[in-house]
């Protein structure tokens, strides 16, 4: 196991624990990088003003650069810094948080949810994706659409994918930057209204960013979700208990989001420790969340904890805007999940392929 593929090990967290015991911030030979794996590393980390989420010489990945799915990356908010990433989040963040849970709630449960593998993936990974596309104003056949393209959209964020998925990531870029220029053109959802009002930007930086948020709900929601129902089967007592306390925990426990990178873009000290400019730092956020000195017995699963603190939703400048209704999104759609009557007891996954994510693709003992 190595820090970056501890991501889909079955359980990385006894190695995780090892990481720390070598030190908060240490540098890796052999991935010649720098590891940030305590809660304090971390947090000094993503609060260092050098500390960027793209290298300087390299602002869009050069296999995406030349098409369409390069120029949306390259005004996305969470990869940029300074204004580029403070203007559309000053927008987009405010909105989100004044979205009625009810109605979150009442367009997950319009969803129909299968029990049998095929819907648990629906349910994970697009259902996510047609809920944000409903409180944008999208019809519900318009939101399939957007939740079909998000999926070959994000292939342009993974340096795992190949070169026919970059070229669907590209057209899917084109389509979803059509759609939302007719969506725009409308504005009648309370949310898209919101964001409009509030967004400074040009419209090109708007669209890009409402299509990252589509994609940053579509892997990131479906591992809470798939990480909550491995939770459950080994919890069968917590599977009366409040989802919103129960994905809490996941969220900090389990999450979705293993690792992050920044740059370091000049020479600095970080938690005591000297760096160089061009310096790559993977944070390990999953390794944090389990630090005693971040939250008392890490390693126990208690939906009830008091003064829970996580970093799988970032930390300062970058935290992630849609952390709540993220969650919302979850919770929901794992009560619906158990409502549905979903045999946990015949759940078999493995972890999709991913560099920094966790997420579960189930399959059932015997089918």
């Amino acid at each position: 196991m190595d820090p970056i593929n501890a991501a889909t090990h079955t359980d990385p967290y006894p190695y995780y624990a090892s990481l720390r015991a070598q030190g908060g911030l240490v540098f890796h030979q052999e991935l010649k990088l720098w590891l940030a794996s305590s809660a304090r590393a971390v947090c000094a980390v993503l609060a260092h003003a050098d500390c960027r989420v793209r290298p300087a010489q390299e602002p869009v990945p050069k296999a995406i650069a030349g098409g369409m799915a390069g120029k949306v990356f390259g005004q996305l908010m969470r990869m940029n810094d300074g204004e580029r990433q403070r203007c559309p989040r000053s927008a987009i963040e405010p909105a989100l948080e004044l979205i009625n849970k009810a109605e979150v709630r009442a367009l997950v449960a319009a969803r129909l949810i299968n029990v049998d593998a095929d819907g648990l993936y629906i349910a994970m990974f697009r259902g996510p994706v047609c809920v944000v596309a409903a409180l944008l104003g999208f019809t519900p056949a318009q939101g399939r659409a957007i939740s079909a393209l998000t999926a070959d959209f994000i292939a342009c964020l993974s340096p795992l994918s190949n070169d026919l998925q970059l070229a669907a990531a590209h057209a899917a870029a084109e389509q979803l930057r059509g759609y939302f220029i007719e969506l725009l053109a409308e504005a009648d959802s309370a949310l898209l209204t919101e964001i409009q009002r509030r967004f400074e930007g040009d419209e090109e930086a708007l669209i890009a960013n409402l299509i990252g948020l589509c994609s940053q709900t579509y892997e990131a929601t479906a591992g809470l979700i798939g990480n909550a129902l491995v939770a459950l089967k080994s919890r069968p007592d917590l599977r009366e208990a409040s989802m919103e306390a129960v994905l809490a925990e996941v969220q900090r426990f389990d999450p979705s989001v293993q690792n992050t990178r920044r740059f370091v873009a000049q020479s600095c000290e970080i938690d005591g420790v000297r760096v160089e400019a061009g310096d790559v730092i993977l944070l390990l956020l999953a390794s944090a969340n389990r630090d005693p000195a971040l939250n008392e017995h890490p390693d126990q699963f208690l939906p009830d904890r008091p003064n829970r603190r996580s970093f799988s939703f970032g930390s300062g400048r970058h935290q992630c805007p849609g952390q709540i209704l993220a969650m919302e999104i979850a919770s929901a759609t794992v009560r619906e999940i158990l409502d549905h009557g979903v045999n946990l007891e015949r759940l078999a996954w493995h972890y999709r392929p991913s560099l920094n994510g966790r997420m579960p693709m189930f399959s059932f003992v015997g089918d």
